[in-house]
């Protein structure tokens, strides 16, 4: 929120407030605690009114500070914040006259007393600061120490140095660097082509290698080298504020530390990777329609993991009730199992909102499972649904009667979720916990996507569970998986969906998908083509749409031959997939990452948003127009196209012209590749059916191949010794460049192939 005029003058009738000076502090607890009144204390006549500040400041991760500001620290909103893992580091404070510093390892904060100037240094360089007026308390129609008048906020800068530039703030369909953005973080409906997004989180990354989590569910804003230019601003109403700070060696260093205390990705199941197609969204579908298509893909040769019944598999008007829609499916348990006797698994639309028709109405409102009104009636609206009513996640008995019903649906044979919606929320509710309802308008996302996935975690077992969600929050990446939202069926809509992915991905979030082909109208078979090339290469690919139909035959026959190929070759690098999953899950770096993430040295790198590494190893460059002119660039090192095997030195930018059996493919240099020599699906065993892919060898080169919870292969190549390793590869095959050897026993070593 912008509360200047200029840099001179506050807007009409705001007051600011900053502190002046340090005038106590306590470093005998577990944090360290500021007292800085906004003005200069000559005598005791001084200290007898006007605004002050208390700052605390403590050690909850390993390089990782937070700080805590409160002007009236009994006006906190009620019961709703994120839940964080917090174990607690040793705090090192010194104290002296002119001086305190605070310690986490190796980030450190210099405060001065003199003037409350705070700055950040990691291992002695210098990361941000905040000085003067940065920090401040504001007040809208100000009125006198007494009337303070309008609505006060609290709001932190911190600065930005020359050619720092910001990412991150959740799913955001801008342009990738934040600088030059104001961003509200809350969840609205709004689809791909505005400045609002589904998925909001109140968290940073910078290049100078630090994070800025604010830890306020409700909406916060975020003004990027906007009203100040050298400044990154965050701010929220109320009288308190409350954010962390993280450092690292590099951008993902920070997302470790960031995910530390907010949760990793959890791990979705091998099958979630395959191929998803829905029925879309109203299109007219029923049992015969539905298996046309599965049949339809089988007898194309193209592998299907998951098919999707979307709103309709309700009844109109009774969404959301969890029953079937006995006119078009009168046997939903039949026709479920038919479509797991073909090797697929089966997801169905949901959301958290009940229409006055649904059977799940009256039971709902006689025992209070629904958000009211202030007076105490129901809240409703005709927003989407006729006489909608909320499910009030935040009422135990609502969340096991709302859960109870999805176990229903899992006994019938239901394998997973598309919890959709879950955005528009009031910010006028009542809750049964008490909770604020403005506060709990980003927060409800994640209470529904954590009842939901939860329910499919204790189905699920060992499988793993799976859900595919829009909306979202913090820690929602602990519910994969997330897709995009509502998108155009054209060029721009695909250009837009990448650019959300990646800043969501680099917002803590690692498993994410979007609607191939486009939502909205319908794409041209180019388009088509195109996207499917996209799809296939993102973590997770689901053919979807709204008035039409996405099952390739209808977008021509060539469509069928390039889905079916990237679809294949997706199942071929399954055992790479599956293995960066397990290392994104436990890292909390995103499987699918922007440029910048990844070669943070390389300024070409700093503003990509159209291209993006799959994993450690794999650069993905999507072809956005109808001419197939792919522009693209490659960092520095050796590539090699992943189709052909030729051999590109980086440093450069490349135009050319691109097949649609083809797709700008790229591995890096020294890295190991494992693919699948047999790959029916995307759930094939890997003992003794992988290659070991060696691209670029100039160095070493090593990798960990998973199979199920456990690795499998342990394999390095040294081209410095002229030697491999590989452990547990038994049957195995490796390729360095043209020159191929097979193992034979479980523990091998070689000289490496000419």
């Amino acid at each position: 929120m912008k509360f200047r005029n200029g840099r001179w003058l506050m807007k009409k009738g705001a007051k600011s407030f900053s502190p002046k000076v340090v005038y106590e502090t306590d470093v005998s607890g577990g944090a360290v605690l500021l007292f800085a009144p906004s003005f200069g204390v000559g005598h005791r006549g001084d200290t007898l009114g006007g605004v002050c500040f208390t700052v605390e400041i403590s050690a909850p991760l390993c390089d990782t500070l937070r700080v805590k500001i409160y002007h009236h620290k009994g006006s906190a909103g009620a019961g709703v914040c994120f839940p964080l893992n917090i174990p607690g580091c040793t705090l090192d404070a010194e104290d002296s006259p002119e001086l305190l510093t605070v310690r986490s390892d190796t980030l450190e904060l210099r405060i001065n007393k003199a003037d409350c100037s705070m700055s950040f240094y990691r291992c002695g360089k210098l990361l941000t600061s905040s000085s003067g007026d940065d920090m401040s308390y504001i007040v809208e129609d100000w009125q006198g120490d007494a009337y303070p008048g309008g609505a006060s906020y609290m709001c932190q800068r911190l600065a930005l140095g020359v050619d720092e530039l910001i990412y991150g703030l959740g799913e955001r369909f801008t342009p990738i660097v934040r600088n030059g953005q104001s961003v509200t973080v809350k969840n609205e409906d709004g689809g791909t082509s505005t400045d609002q997004s589904y998925k909001n989180v109140p968290f940073f990354l910078s290049s100078r290698g630090y994070g800025v989590f604010v830890n306020h569910p409700e909406s916060v804003d975020f003004e990027i080298a906007t009203e100040t230019v050298n400044r990154t601003a965050f701010s929220v109403a109320g009288e308190e504020l409350d954010y962390f700070i993280f450092c690292g060696g590099t951008m993902k260093d920070v997302l470790c530390r960031y995910t530390d205390l907010t949760g990793k990705p959890s791990l979705p199941p091998r099958w979630s990777f395959g191929l998803w197609l829905s029925t879309s969204f109203t299109t007219d579908y029923d049992e015969k329609t539905v298996m046309s298509f599965i049949d339809g893909m089988h007898e194309r040769g193209i592998p299907l993991s998951v098919f999707h019944f979307d709103c309709c598999w309700m009844k109109p008007f009774h969404w959301t009730d969890f029953l079937w829609d006995s006119d078009v499916f009168p046997d939903p348990e039949g026709m479920i199992r038919r479509i797991h006797e073909r090797g697929v698994k089966v997801c169905v639309w949901i959301n958290p909102y009940v229409a006055q028709r649904s059977a799940l109405f009256d039971y709902g409102l006689a025992h209070g499972y629904f958000l009211k009104r202030a007076d105490g009636s129901l809240w409703q609206w005709d927003m989407w649904q006729p006489g909608m009513a909320i499910v009030d996640f935040t009422n135990p008995e609502a969340a096991r009667w709302y859960a109870k019903g999805l176990e229903s649906l899992l006994d019938m044979g239901v394998d997973c979720f598309k919890t959709d919606f879950g955005e528009r929320i009031p910010t006028d509710a009542v809750y049964y916990s008490g909770a604020d309802p403005q506060k709990m308008h980003n927060y409800y996302s994640y209470i529904y996507n954590e009842c939901v996935y939860n329910v499919l975690a204790r189905h699920g077992g060992a499988d793993g569970a799976v859900l595919f969600a829009r909306s979202a929050t913090a820690g929602c990446q602990k519910f994969p998986v997330h897709w995009g939202g509502d998108c155009w069926s054209d060029y721009s809509g695909m250009e837009q969906s990448i650019r959300g992915g990646l800043s969501l991905t680099c917002s803590g979030f690692s498993f994410w998908s979007h609607d191939i082909g486009g939502f909205e109208s319908s794409a041209t078979p180019d388009l088509y083509k195109r996207w499917c090339a996209f799809g296939l290469l993102s973590t997770h690919s689901r053919l979807h749409g709204s008035t039409a139909y996405k099952v390739p035959w209808l977008y021509g026959e060539e469509a069928v031959a390039v889905l079916r190929f990237f679809t294949e070759l997706k199942h071929e690098l399954m055992p790479y997939l599956w293995s960066e999953a397990h290392r994104s899950s436990s890292s909390g770096v995103p499987m699918m990452r922007m440029m910048a993430l990844e070669f943070e040295d390389d300024c070409n790198c700093r503003y990509l948003d159209k291209q993006y590494m799959l994993g450690d190893s794999l650069l993905v460059a999507p072809v956005f127009n109808s001419e197939g002119i792919a522009r693209y660039y490659l960092p520095h090192g050796k590539w090699t196209n992943f189709f052909t095997g030729e051999v590109v030195e980086g440093g450069v930018w490349r135009t050319e012209g691109i097949g649609y059996m083809s797709i700008p493919l790229f591995a890096r240099e020294n890295s190991v590749i494992p693919v699948g020599i047999s790959h029916p699906n995307a759930e094939y065993s890997f003992k003794s059916n992988i290659e070991l892919r060696v691209f670029g060898l100039t160095g070493r080169a090593e990798t960990e191949v998973y199979d199920g919870a456990d690795v499998i292969i342990k394999a390095s190549f040294d081209k410095s010794q002229d030697r491999f390793t590989v452990t547990g590869g038994a049957g195995c095959r490796i390729k360095i460049g043209s020159a191929d050897t097979e193992l034979t026993a479980e523990h091998e070593s070689g000289t490496l192939p000419k």
